[in-house]
């Protein structure tokens, strides 16, 4: 019989350009302080974006909605509440990186050139406490079958198991292993909090607006040794939307000077690299992060020397030093020195999470990853109020979920 000869590769497509015109959110709050519901929300945040982008509803060609939390097509009753126009509603669920997923399906829409108008929206309405393991009741008898049961079972073979929040447990081990490698100090981890609770006291969107300092940090309630809970991200109720256009669209509406370009953005999963160390450092992402970054750099041509301003995902203050290091603004091991340096704060070489971060901005999964890129928006735009990075040219968002998926979007003014 003769062999079935390889399909040649299609001839590359050419990509259209696709932009950030318009982005909007919700104040980030602790759950039940608001009498609102997942669609007021999602009706809020959408609304703004709109107003931002100066369009309405009906010029929308697809949405896709991101969330964790609430029931199958609840994408589409959120954006009921923006209008009834039967464009099509994509939901999708990534863990803590839903919101960028919902983005990126969004950027690809218009790149490919099947639409040259489209809404990623995210949003959450969370309870109160800390977060489970990702089964049914978050408990340990779900490990087995939840879908991080491999991650945690790195984690209980080289730590054991105990009683503290599972993610909080697993992050944290992830700071001992750094601090026995590398020599970091639970004051350099300290210092990522006291940095971001700082930067969220000029953020009227951020879950909480205090600043504290190292000390108060270190003294302050231990979560899982050595994080205290002013260095974990809380749960939180919110919205954030974008919307995303092509080329042709932002000059056929005179956009010009809303439009922030969409340069490059990967997403990518775990790998044996996750696994194969047998430490909580790879197993929390940092392979991931690391490929997803390489991937956007050689995309754009760009470098982290490159960039300005940078939303991280610091669900916990180790994994803002484990991204440092996954991004390439230090080397390996060297991410506590950086943030103790003052390198990636005002006056720094870049400015880390200028919006307070997940930490003390907030953390409703499903639109923490597009309230990322609309912080990026309005640094580029030069809008950013008090926090505003002077000159800021070129950011980057950085979104990761355990289980795994992490996307990196790297934009440009």
């Amino acid at each position: 019989m003769k062999p079935i000869e390889p399909t040649p590769h299609a001839k590359p497509m050419k990509l259209m350009k696709a932009y950030v015109v318009g982005v909007g959110m919700t104040k980030f709050e602790k759950p039940e302080t608001r009498d609102w519901q997942y669609w007021d929300m999602a009706k809020e945040a959408g609304t703004a974006a709109l107003a931002d982008a100066c369009l309405a509803y009906e010029q929308i060609q697809q949405a896709v909605v991101g969330y964790c939390f609430q029931p199958s097509t609840a994408g589409q009753r959120a954006v009921y509440e923006l209008g009834l126009t039967g464009i099509p509603v994509y939901n999708v669920n990534n863990n803590c990186a839903t919101g960028s997923t919902a983005l990126m399906a969004a950027r690809q829409f218009v790149e490919g050139g099947g639409s040259d108008c489209v809404l990623a929206l995210g949003f959450e309405k969370m309870t109160r406490g800390a977060l489970g393991g990702g089964g049914a009741d978050g408990g340990a008898a779900d490990f087995r079958t939840s879908p991080v049961a491999r991650h945690y079972g790195i984690m209980a073979a080289a730590h054991g198991f105990e009683m503290s929040p599972p993610t909080a447990q697993i992050f944290g081990n992830a700071a001992r292993e750094h601090m026995e490698r590398y020599g970091t100090t639970e004051a350099q981890l300290a210092a990522v909090g006291a940095k971001n609770h700082r930067h969220s006291v000029n953020n009227p969107y951020a879950q909480f607006q205090d600043p504290y300092t190292v000390e108060e940090i270190l003294a302050a309630k231990a979560i899982h040794n050595p994080l205290t809970k002013l260095q974990c991200s809380p749960t939180s109720d919110g919205a954030a939307a974008a919307v995303v256009v092509s080329e042709r669209f932002v000059e056929s509406h005179g956009l010009g000077d809303r439009a922030v370009e969409i340069v490059a953005q990967a997403m990518t999963t775990d790998t044996g690299d996750s696994f194969a160390s047998g430490t909580c450092i790879d197993a929390v992402g940092l392979p991931m992060s690391r490929a997803a970054a390489r991937q956007v750099y050689e995309a754009s041509g760009l470098s982290a020397a490159d960039l300005d301003v940078i939303e991280l995902h610091d669900c916990f203050s180790i994994n803002e030093l484990l991204t440092y290091e996954a991004l390439g603004l230090c080397g390996e091991g060297e991410s506590g020195k950086l943030v103790e340096s003052g390198a990636t704060t005002y006056g720094g070489r870049w400015v880390v999470n200028p919006s307070g971060g997940l930490i003390s901005k907030g953390h409703p999964l499903g639109a923490t990853g597009i309230a990322q890129v609309a912080e990026i928006t309005w640094q580029l735009r030069g809008e950013a109020d008090d926090r505003q990075v002077p000159g800021a040219r070129a950011g980057l968002a950085h979104n990761i979920g355990l289980g795994g998926a992490a996307v990196v979007t790297l934009l440009r003014r």
